[in-house]
């Protein structure tokens, strides 16, 4: 698979801070207006049309749909994951009114090979680790795309087998929702990216706000100088500056969800590999000898390092360019979320031909 490096690079423009969303707003004026304008116009004339993301776990699905839904309009956007769908169908089937919605609805839209007395034990009794059948899946989708007005729809977590992909071909005819045209947006992260997420990764334990030690601070760092290391500070008021810490598991970073990353990345391939629907290729890392020419500076994600100054006390912060190694061993920068929704909202206006 060959995922194009695009160009976002402006010579002589000032540098954003993709941090602020105001700033943010002027920098896609910059380096998509036009383009941002067609998508928009296109999707208030009512051509919409569902996204299926693609992408391994922590690729930053979410992400990019909802800064995508920020430069065209949220009113025009909807994002669910397939993976909350469930877990909010955990909580469901433990009230005795939405149980009962969610079984009239089954009965009335399911077609497959299990009763729905069947669905209700499976779902009462599934591990985290068990995908339920496709069948089930897709009378579950179409619910969840009942509840919502005529948007833009991007669909995180499916197609998550094998067997969902040629399903996936046939989606809008097999849930009867309608006929919009539909997409893979394909998104290529390298794990050495993923796992350093993972490692550096902080979490209020307050708020559960998520942060990174090594890749988003927040704006408070403490110092602990019988250790010799640093930590974050939630900067939320709410949290009083409680003390940031990793989840159990994380310093392992991506080893326990390997086999995950490596089915991902298969039907990433799958996907790349059929006729019939157009694809979008969004890509995190660009290699460091096509930076230059490639992007601006503050497009990279930076590295964040810290010393102790003791004659001021106080944390010193150092803003490095953020480099890994993707899978063929080249040294890589890994992109910030802006310019990947650059190159999303590019490449739909030519799946369009707006």
């Amino acid at each position: 698979m060959d995922f194009p490096i695009f160009k976002t690079k402006k010579e002589g423009s000032r540098k954003f801070n993709l941090s602020d969303p105001k700033e943010r707003q002027e920098y896609f004026t910059l380096k998509a207006g036009p383009e941002i304008e067609k998508v928009k116009k296109h999707i208030e004339a009512g051509n919409t049309f569902i996204a299926y993301l693609m992408g391994k776990k922590n690729s930053g699905k979410g992400t990019y749909s909802k800064m995508f839904a920020e430069v065209v309009g949220s009113h025009n956007v909807d994002h669910f994951s397939i993976g909350d769908m469930i877990r909010g169908i955990d909580l469901e089937i433990k009230d005795e009114n939405k149980r009962k919605e969610l079984v009239d609805f089954l009965e009335k839209n399911y077609r497959g090979f299990l009763s729905v007395d069947q669905i209700m034990d499976m779902l009462e009794n599934r591990s985290t680790s068990t995908l339920l059948p496709t069948d089930l899946i897709l009378t579950l989708i179409k619910r969840e795309i009942a509840k919502r007005d005529k948007k833009v729809i991007f669909i995180d977590g499916f197609p998550r087998d094998m067997d969902q992909i040629s399903y996936s071909l046939f989606f809008r005819d097999l849930i009867g929702y309608r006929e919009d045209p539909d997409v893979f947006v394909l998104i290529d992260v390298p794990n050495s990216v993923l796992d350093e997420r993972i490692k550096w990764r902080r979490i209020c334990p307050d708020c559960k706000t998520s942060r990174s030690l090594k890749l988003l601070p927040t704006s408070n760092i403490k110092y602990n100088p019988e250790t010799g290391d640093f930590s974050l500070l939630c900067d939320n008021p709410e949290c009083s500056s409680v003390e940031m810490v990793g989840k159990e598991g994380d310093e392992l970073g991506i080893e326990p969800i390997k086999e995950r990353l490596d089915m991902d990345d298969k039907l990433i391939k799958q996907a790349f590999a059929l006729y019939g629907i157009p694809k979008i290729l969004l890509r995190n890392a660009i290699p460091v000898d096509a930076a230059k020419d490639s992007v601006d500076d503050y497009e990279i994600t930076p590295e964040y390092r810290y010393t102790w100054n003791e004659s001021e006390g106080k944390v010193d912060i150092e803003e490095i360019p953020w480099t890994v190694k993707d899978s063929e061993g080249r040294e890589v920068y890994s992109l910030m979320a802006p310019p990947v929704v650059v190159s999303l909202v590019h490449q739909l206006v030519d799946v369009f031909n707006l």
